[in-house]
């Protein structure tokens, strides 16, 4: 992994009804970022800062991603910018600036379409001069117990969700602690109530409660499809590595709606595997792929070759392949119903939403039934290793 920090290259494209065209006056900082170790702990950026790809507009607010902030356009009316995927325990870090008119909030777990409101999700509220919910309280759950003057300056929300508890920090101290049970998992939401400025940015999320699926000894937890070429083994270091191919092993544990993190590196020149899901266990190269071949076109990466890393095998292409072959990269996969997602060192690569007829195979169809994860052996020239490999179930439905 390159030891500095990790930045974005994506150049702004409008790709949803409700984001405007606009760039706003130059601020300091011109992209979102993650630090190689925010990266290791398995950190994501949800909003890249140049673009509006993995968001969603709900209501009358339009929304402008550039110079490294995500924004309502002020005065265009109220409403949310909402994640296009779903999260369940995580922590949430977001900075926000706000002036003294507007009223705003960070939502949690919020339905995954139509209308968010302080009834199907979690607030963290942003605004002053609340009566009963000052900012860094959550509407409804727990009045914050302390009182910070946040306008006219950047801010910053520490706020975790793990399971029934959450708890906010602002600027660095904590202002709540609670309790509460109501809503399981959803989309993240930043909200604007239709009158003065806010801007947010580093809007960022690290999954919590995943529990690791190697334990750096042996494949225990791990099957292999016999009567295939590739050879797995464990390195000296602690690593699953793949060498010859084809070839397939896969997870005893077997994931519907889940979130999946694992590190990998390529040891040769343009290697070309991947990492399946919703797989059926002892059948062959089974379920959804999210590719692993780190090569692209010419000098630009948003041209990958055969999807790339992170694309959706046959379904979508990576946006950018960012990691290159010698070199470990982290990859996380969420997926929930037909709604699937894949950041690579952090950063959003794919965004799909399988709209195909239902069928057992995900290679032909549209599988929502879980499955095991795979590794796959692609052919004589692979040679690739894997580590830190976790997962977790997302919660099930909402309360």
């Amino acid at each position: 992994m390159r030891t500095h920090a990790i930045r974005l290259w994506a150049v702004l494209v409008l790709t949803a009804i409700g984001f405007a065209a606009g760039s706003g006056p130059a601020r300091a900082q011109a992209t979102a970022s993650l630090s190689p170790r925010e990266v290791a702990e398995g950190w994501i950026l949800l909003c890249d800062g140049t673009t509006p790809f993995g968001w969603a507009p709900r209501g009358k607010a339009r929304w402008i991603v550039s110079n490294g902030e995500i924004a309502p356009v002020p005065g265009s009316g109220p409403g949310m910018a909402c994640t296009t995927t779903e999260f369940g325990n995580f922590r949430l870090k977001a900075e926000f600036w706000i002036d003294e008119a507007a009223n705003s909030g960070v939502f949690l777990r919020c339905p995954p379409t139509g209308d968010v409101t302080q009834g199907n999700a979690y607030e963290v509220n942003i605004y002053d001069r609340h009566a009963t919910w000052p900012t860094g309280s959550i509407n409804e759950v727990g009045r914050a117990s302390r009182t910070v003057q946040t306008t006219g300056r950047w801010n910053q929300f520490e706020i975790v969700a793990d399971g029934s508890r959450l708890a906010v920090y602002l600027n660095g101290e904590k202002t709540l602690d609670a309790s509460d049970g109501r809503f399981a998992r959803g989309p993240v939401g930043l909200q604007y109530n239709g009158e003065g400025e806010v801007r947010f940015r580093n809007v960022k999320l690290q999954p919590l409660g995943l529990k690791s699926l190697f334990n750096g000894k042996d494949l225990s937890g791990w099957k292999q499809i016999p009567g295939r070429r590739s050879v797995y083994t464990v390195t000296p270091e602690g690593w699953l590595n793949v060498k010859n191919g084809n070839g397939d092993i896969q997870s005893d544990a077997q994931f519907g709606d889940f979130v999946f993190q694992l590190d990998i590196i390529s040891n040769g020149t343009h290697l070309n595997s991947g990492v399946f899901y919703r797989g059926d266990p002892g059948e062959f190269w089974s379920g959804y792929e999210s590719q692993i071949r780190n090569q692209w076109m010419g000098d630009d990466r948003t041209r990958p070759v055969d999807f790339g890393t992170g694309g959706i095998y046959n379904q979508q292409r990576t946006r950018r392949v960012i990691p290159s072959d010698r070199e470990w990269f982290t990859k996380t996969i969420v997926a929930h119903g037909p709604h699937m997602a894949v950041w690579i060192n952090g950063i959003q690569v794919s965004d799909f939403t399988d709209k195909r007829a239902p069928n057992k195979n995900a290679r032909n169809g549209y599988r929502a039934a879980p499955g095991v994860f795979s590794l796959q052996g692609h052919d004589p020239t692979t040679d690739l290793s894997f580590r830190h490999l976790r997962a977790a179930e997302l919660p099930t439905g909402r309360k």
